[in-house]
């Protein structure tokens, strides 16, 4: 099955926020990546701001590509915070081929 995002379902101002986001939480901000049997999982530091942007980036991912499984954890004793982006067979190479 193929993977599509399709970011008309966001207007201009969105798509721009959007695209912003993604690059400043999947490349910038976070701390490490690990990957998963299928996606990966990235940790950020648990900052309450850092955790209002990995919200908002998931709010508007998931209208783009509705195939993601998104897991946010937020550990204990101010421990690290891990986005899981995980889906079906084939998310994981999509991945590598959208974000290097």
């Amino acid at each position: 099955m193929e993977f599509v995002c399709d970011l008309s379902v966001m207007n201009e101002e969105q798509r721009a926020r959007h695209v912003k986001l993604a690059q400043e939480v999947l490349s910038q901000d976070r701390q490490e990546v690990q990957e998963l049997p299928n996606g990966y999982a990235y940790r950020f530091a648990a900052e309450s701001a850092m955790l209002i942007k990995v919200a908002e980036f998931i709010s508007s991912e998931r209208l783009c590509c509705p195939f993601f499984n998104f897991a946010l954890e937020v550990t204990a004793d101010g421990g690290p915070m891990w986005l899981r982006i995980t889906g079906r067979e084939g998310v994981k190479q999509f991945m590598q081929a959208e974000l290097g």
